[in-house]
C-alpha cells in the first residue's frame, strides 16, 4: 500500500515539473529566469521548510525517535559518501556526478511523501535526514562543486538554512510554537518548496535538447547508481543492522531514512550549478531522468524494505 502511494505523489510531483516545462514552450518565460526562483527557494522558502518541520510536540518518545532518525541519517550520508568516494577512483566522477550521487531530492520530497502516506506525526522524524543533508550538503557539497576543500566557518555558520536549522531546534527543544500570522506565514511560505522546485527543473527542461541530453549514456549511468545501487546498499545496512530496535517505531523511522536515500538527485544542485556557474544542463539531466525513473525505483525499493 505504502509502496503504491509514493508513486502517487512522485507522479503528482512530475506534473508540477511539466508546468514549468510548459512555461518555457509557450515562451511565457525564458529558462534563464528560473535563477531568480532558485535564488528565492534556496535562501527564503528551504529556511521556512526547515523551521517549519521542527513545529511539533516535543516528549520523550519524540526524542528518542529523533535521536535514531539522526543516527540513521548520519549514517546513511557516511555509506553514500565513502562509496561515492571509493567508486570515483575507477569511474572518475566529476564535481557534479558526485553531489549528485550523495544528495537526494529529501529537502523537497520526503516532507510531502511521508505527509502523504504515513501522516504528519511521522514528518518530525523525515527532518533529521533533512537536517544532516544540509550540513554536509552546505559544507561537504559546496567544496566539491568549487573545487576546494578548505571551509570559511563564518559563511557555514552564517548560512541562513544552517541559522534556521538551529532555530528549528530551539524551537522544538523548547516546545515553542511560531505565534498566529508568523506561524501561518511561515507555513505557507513553507509548503511552496516542492512545486516550486519542480517548476524550476521544468523550466531548465523546457530548454533543452531532451534527445541530446539523455543520449548521453553517462546520465543513465550515474542516475542507475543513483535510484539503485547506492540506496539498496543503505536499506540492506538499516534494514540489518539492529538499530531499530533502539525504538518501538524504529523500523518505520529507519523506512523514512530509506526514502530519502532512494529518492531522486537533489534538484537543489541544479540550482547551485547556476548559482556557481558550473554545468547547470548536466546537472538537470541527472535530476529529470532521475524523477523520471525514480517512480519505478522507489516504491520497489520500499516494497523490498518492508518485506
Amino acid at each position: 500500500m505504502i509502496a503504491l502511494l509514493l508513486a502517487e505523489k512522485i507522479f503528482s510531483l512530475f506534473l508540477m515539473m511539466f508546468t514549468g516545462y510548459i512555461l518555457v514552450k509557450f515562451k511565457l518565460s525564458k529558462p534563464e529566469d528560473s535563477k531568480i526562483l532558485s535564488v528565492a527557494c534556496i535562501y527564503i522558502i528551504s529556511p521556512c521548510m526547515i523551521i517549519a518541520a521542527f513545529q511539533k510536540e516535543f516528549n520523550e518518545e519524540v526524542r528518542n525517535g529523533l535521536f535514531l532518525a539522526f543516527g540513521g541519517a548520519i549514517l546513511a550520508h557516511i555509506i553514500l559518501i565513502v562509496v561515492t568516494e571509493i567508486l570515483s577512483f575507477v569511474l572518475h566522477f566529476d564535481a557534479i556526478e558526485k553531489v549528485s550521487l550523495i544528495y537526494s531530492n529529501s529537502a523537497n520530497l520526503i516532507i510531502p511523501i511521508v505527509t502523504s502516506i504515513m501522516g504528519d506525526d511521522w514528518v518530525i522524524y523525515s527532518s533529521a535526514y533533512i537536517f544532516i543533508q544540509l550540513i554536509l550538503l552546505w559544507t561537504h557539497g559546496i567544496s566539491v562543486i568549487c573545487g576546494k576543500h578548505n571551509f570559511d566557518i563564518k559563511k557555514i555558520i552564517l548560512n541562513i538554512n544552517m541559522i534556521a536549522i538551529v532555530i528549528g531546534l530551539v524551537l522544538f527543544f523548547l516546545n515553542f510554537r511560531l505565534p498566529g500570522p508568523l506561524g501561518d506565514a511561515n507555513n505557507s511560505i513553507a509548503v511552496m518548496v516542492g512545486p516550486l522546485s519542480m517548476i524550476i527543473t521544468g523550466m531548465l527542461i523546457g530548454g533543452m535538447d531532451l534527445k541530446k541530453a539523455f543520449a548521453k549514456k553517462r546520465v543513465w549511468f550515474i542516475v542507475i547508481f543513483r535510484l539503485i545501487l547506492l540506496p539498496v546498499i543503505v536499506l540492506l545496512i538499516l534494514k540489518y543492522l539492529p538499530l531499530y530496535k533502539l525504538s518501538k517505531d524504529g523500523r518505520n523511522i529507519f523506512l523514512i531514512t530509506n526514502i530519502a536515500t532512494m529518492a531522486p538527485s537533489a534538484s537543489v544542485i541544479t540550482q547551485l550549478a547556476q548559482i556557481y556557474e558550473k554545468d547547470a544542463d548536466y546537472a538537470s539531466s541527472i535530476n529529470v531522468l532521475s524523477i523520471l525513473l525514480c517512480i519505478i525505483t522507489m516504491p520497489i525499493l520500499v516494497y523490498i524494505y518492508q518485506f
